[in-house]
């Protein structure tokens, strides 16, 4: 049997694997790049997910293995992952900034976690490949900074006049913080918060991010409304603690996006234990017919590094916390993946933006 005989029946025998979920077969997508035969009969091809931080791989891998090796003369697979994120095209149509999608951080009340959350989320998606920026939208309150250990730094201006967002944990990172006297506090209007927003997407020289994760302040006021009129949100995060009355409040956040038609990834339950008890977030998100994408456990560590400025993702990512965070990543990165790639969001080609 020649080479392309079996280049055909490996193609053939791959369209039966399904990407579990996307629901559709990985050839009908495109994944399957690459593709030879050599002459021991090992299949070599390139596998192009949807995220570096897919969740699914070590399945879809195991799926191909079998696939393949049932064609006859087939030996062996050999695959080299690659990952093409895909692209919320109203993101570069409104503000010309090549980044692929923006998540939202939110929670209806402060004293959750959930600066805490984005920070680490966004670290554990860097770590799995992806181009990450981690932008502090709590103008009034920025706590960025601190937990990512740069002070209060000024940031460089690059030769076009914007700001160079500082670099972290394999982040781009940008805060008020950078910019505000900390021992100074900033009383300002809606229309300033609005402007203060919408200048860090337009003149900070951010590069190409695959993700941009924004910390937003706590409840549901200005700054949560400036940043859905300033760009087209791939989707938001709500942030909650267990217990009912973080809960009350987790409900009026998540009631706030779904009036601006932002779509909701998920819901997270953050400092899950003995103290505030377990399950709330889960309840929360089944009841609402929302994604309920895990908790994180109430652990000091996760405290301590904040304060310290070492996210535990990056320290002790194989602690309790550190797995649940990287858990977290994964699922988000599917999330968004789904969201746009099910058609839900438009999108463009990739190279436009390159």
């Amino acid at each position: 049997m020649s080479n392309e005989q079996l280049h055909d029946r490996v193609m053939k025998a791959l369209s039966t694997v399904m990407e579990p979920e996307l629901h559709r077969d990985l050839v009908t997508l495109n994944m399957i790049r690459d593709l030879t035969v050599d002459e021991a009969g090992v299949a070599h091809m390139r596998v192009m997910l949807t995220t570096p931080a897919c969740p699914l791989k070590d399945v879809m891998g195991r799926d191909i293995q079998a696939a393949a090796t049932r064609v006859p003369g087939i030996s062996g697979v050999q695959i080299k992952w690659d990952s093409n994120v895909p692209t919320d095209g109203r993101i570069f149509g409104q503000i010309q900034t090549p980044i692929r999608s923006v998540i939202a951080v939110s929670s209806g009340k402060g004293g959750v976690g959930k600066s805490t959350v984005a920070v680490n989320l966004a670290v554990a998606l860097a770590q799995s490949g992806a181009r990450v920026g981690l932008m502090d939208a709590d103008i009034l309150g920025p706590n960025i900074p601190k937990m990512v250990g740069l002070g209060y730094a000024q940031p460089p201006i690059s030769p076009n006049k914007k700001l160079i967002p500082f670099e972290v944990f394999g982040l781009k990172v940008m805060s008020m913080g950078f910019l505000a006297d900390p021992n100074t506090p900033m009383i300002w209007r809606g229309p300033m918060l609005h402007g203060a927003i919408r200048q860090f997407f337009t003149d900070v020289d951010w590069g190409e991010l695959d993700y941009m994760v924004v910390d937003l302040p706590p409840g549901t006021g200005d700054a949560q409304l400036s940043l859905a009129q300033s760009v087209p949100l791939t989707g938001a995060i709500i942030v909650t603690q267990p217990q009912s009355v973080a809960i009350d409040d987790a409900r009026r956040g998540l009631a706030m996006f779904e009036k601006l038609n932002v779509p909701i990834l998920g819901v997270i339950e953050n400092m899950a234990g003995d103290l505030f008890g377990e399950g709330g977030g889960e309840t929360f998100a089944n009841e609402r017919g929302v994604p309920f994408l895990g908790r994180v456990p109430l652990v000091a560590g996760v405290r301590i590094g904040g304060d310290q400025g070492h996210p535990i993702v990056a320290d002790d990512p194989d602690s309790l916390a550190g797995q649940a965070f990287r858990t977290l990543a994964e699922m988000v990165a599917a999330r968004i993946s789904v969201t746009l790639l099910a058609g839900q969001q438009s999108t463009i080609p990739l190279n436009v933006i390159r």
